[in-house]
């Protein structure tokens, strides 16, 4: 069986943290658990470890050979990527001659001009851009074309293909879609970036925070209080940040605000009584999408604290630090990061470095408050 020697570990707390460069994937370990793992990358035989490890657990050695095995197969079993789609009879495909719909964004001083073939495709990107259209220009910097061919989605950046994707995994081609965005606007190459986290960032002007936690919880319409209130949201959503500041950088999409959010901002976001409202089936949510106070696209900050964010009716505001083992657990499964395995170690580095926080809350103004105090290093 062939072995992976290109691991990382990172002790966190109890436990190791080891990321598999075939695979790009983290998984969580007891450190004796872990010191297996690294032995076994560097060729060392299974009878050789199990025999230290059953001296070292007082354990008959055919127990720690049986032990060996298993985590052997689990570890080093394939894993299969189905992020990317592309099959190979498509790629010689081409764009459409005409699009129904061509939409004008202007972020910052940067216009892109993007193509849609029909009513789906527009309903998969446009609402969450809206707030950047301007008038048709003459002029723009870079061409995005979006078409479905075939059941599959295919996205073209300046007249080459980046990829296609099936309707069962359009997040995928969504998150390209943004990629390619955010590598346009802050002139960055895919592998530059550390990751980018699902999750909204807001900022005070010196530093930012991101806010995590299950879809319904909060997050956005948190976002939007803190809006209200003096704080700058520098993304919603889709969060990038870089390898080279490590630093998280804004993002130009609107704040997705749903139904049962309206009653408690509509007094302070009047807008939003008439704003389109979009039925997302797939994903069993209606949203309005409302507009980020952010005046400048190119804006990025560093962050050090990590906030899982949890609206609870009726709750006393609790806000207390978690165990980095558990928000590393949480702030995975939805976050893309960059397979480099430079990256990664920046990424972990980067990432023991933070504070985490659990707050629970159901008055606003105390929610409001103590995230001031986060940002003032008070807690």
């Amino acid at each position: 069986m062939k072995k992976q020697s290109n691991l990382l570990y990172k002790t966190v707390e109890d436990k190791t943290i080891v990321w598999f460069e075939n695979s790009n994937e983290y998984l969580i370990l007891e450190n004796t658990t872990a010191d297996i793992l690294k032995r076994l990358s560097k060729g060392i035989s299974v009878n050789e470890i199990a025999e230290a490890l059953s001296k070292k657990l007082s354990v008959p050695i055919g127990k720690t050979i049986d032990f060996i095995l298993d985590l052997e197969k689990r570890i080093y079993q394939p894993k299969s990527n189905v992020e990317s789609e592309l099959i190979n009879d498509y790629r010689d495909i081409k764009a459409p001659k005409s699009f129904e719909f061509i939409k004008y964004y202007k972020v910052n001083n940067v216009v892109f001009k993007v193509s849609y073939l029909g009513e789906k495709e527009l309903s998969l990107v446009h609402p969450k851009f809206a707030h950047l259209v301007i008038d048709n220009s003459e002029n723009f910097d870079y061409q995005f074309d979006v078409f479905i061919n075939n059941k599959y989605i295919f996205l073209f950046v300046d007249q080459k293909i980046i990829g296609a994707w099936s309707n069962k995994n359009v997040h995928y081609f969504q998150g390209k879609f943004s990629m390619q965005l955010i590598q346009k606007i802050h002139q960055k190459k895919e592998d530059e970036w550390m990751g980018v986290f699902h999750a909204s960032a807001v900022s005070n002007k010196k530093k930012s925070i991101l806010f995590l936690g299950d879809s319904g919880n909060g997050k956005s319409t948190s976002l939007a209080l803190l809006q209200a209130n003096g704080f700058t949201c520098l993304a919603d959503d889709f969060v990038p940040m870089d390898i080279e500041k490590r630093e998280v950088y804004s993002f130009p999409s609107a704040i997705s605000i749903k139904k049962n959010s309206l009653e408690t901002l509509l007094p302070i976001y009047p807008e939003l009584e008439t704003s389109a409202e979009y039925n997302f089936k797939r994903l069993n949510k209606i949203v309005r999408y409302l507009k980020p106070n952010n005046k400048n696209y190119f804006s990025h900050l560093p962050c050090n604290d990590l906030v899982f964010i949890k609206y609870e009716k009726d709750s006393d505001l609790i806000c207390e630090k978690i165990s980095k083992i558990d928000a590393f657990q949480q702030l995975i499964p939805d976050s893309w990061l960059s397979p480099k395995k430079e990256n990664t170690q920046i990424f972990l580095d980067w990432f023991t470095s933070l504070n985490c926080y659990q707050l629970t809350y159901s008055k606003n103004e105390e929610m409001i408050k103590t995230v001031s105090k986060i940002f003032e290093n008070e807690l």
